[in-house]
């Protein structure tokens, strides 16, 4: 099994690459497309995983259409795009989705609704998760108390860095600081009991936004296994880390392979890239009830 990096080039097109996404600025519109591009510990690794890129987009689109929330989404297809002549709209449109352009809000608005990753971390050292303070006793993968707002500053390379909310305050002003806390939070519940019933647990998860006029509209990739931790629902005991639908299979195994993490990623293996291939189709399958 070869995994190849597909991609798409619209020559003559503005673009934004990302590590995952490319943008096209067609105007007065945006074409998003997921490529099956994969990124760990900042780096785009130089293997892809097949379909991801459909199945973000797939996934992106069933909750932009069952969240009760504005967004950025279009109806539009992608032939209705002025594309350079031989596009491969075939290829294209299942990982492509047209979009509002908006005024992107420069903050992470994440979501904690277990101990895990670098919350788990600061935990064990300090009580608390992103400086706010948690009940003693909890183990990793706890559910906490009450699901946590840790906003980040975005970063086009690098890490994200967490940041309080009143420095977020400062950034975004004080007002829409308030409103996309309380907008995350509400989301998120609402994504994550659908995603309960299906058996799938959303530990943490990460939102974007935008401004379009006065209107606060949800924007990018929501709730997929690139932006969330997704665990197995009846394998959650605290104290361990749960089975997961998302990429914690490729970062485990990247932790093992002896790579320092300064220099260009290793290739993935054919077994990593096949079984991280069924997780994230098994995700989307559970979540929308649909094969992919």
């Amino acid at each position: 099994m070869s995994a190849v990096l597909l991609e798409t080039r619209l020559e003559g097109i503005p673009v934004r690459r990302g590590k995952v996404r490319d943008v096209y600025d067609f105007g007065d519109r945006l074409l998003f497309v997921a490529t099956d591009r994969i990124s760990a510990f900042d780096y785009i690794l130089p293997t892809g995983i097949p379909r991801k890129g459909e199945i973000l987009t797939r996934l992106s689109r069933f909750w932009f259409s069952r969240l009760s929330v504005n967004h950025h989404l279009l109806p539009d297809s992608v032939d209705s795009l002025p594309l350079p002549p031989g596009t491969d709209l075939k290829t294209l449109a299942p990982r492509s989705m047209i979009v509002k352009k908006t005024q992107v809000v420069p903050i992470e608005c994440v979501v904690r609704g277990y101990l895990a990753g670098s919350g788990w971390k600061e935990y064990r050292q300090s009580g608390s998760v992103c400086s706010q303070p948690l009940p003693a006793g909890l183990l990793e993968s706890s559910k906490l108390p009450t699901p946590l707002f840790t906003p980040a500053t975005k970063a086009e390379t690098g890490h994200d860095e967490n940041i309080s909310f009143e420095k977020m305050a400062e950034i975004t002003g004080e007002d829409l600081a308030v409103k996309l806390r309380e907008l995350s939070l509400k989301i998120y519940l609402e994504g994550s009991e659908h995603a309960r019933r299906a058996g799938i647990i959303i530990a943490d998860t990460k939102f974007e936004f935008g401004l379009l006029g006065d209107q606060i509209l949800l924007i990018d990739e929501v709730m997929t296994p690139d932006s969330s931790r997704f665990w197995q629902a009846d394998k959650l005991v605290p104290g361990s880390s749960p089975p997961s639908f998302d990429k914690q299979f490729v970062r485990d195994w990247l932790e093992q392979s002896g790579w320092d993490k300064n220099s260009p990623p290793p290739a993935l293996p054919d077994s990593v890239v096949k079984q991280t291939m069924e997780k994230y189709a098994e995700a989307f399958q559970r979540l929308t009830g649909t094969l992919i």
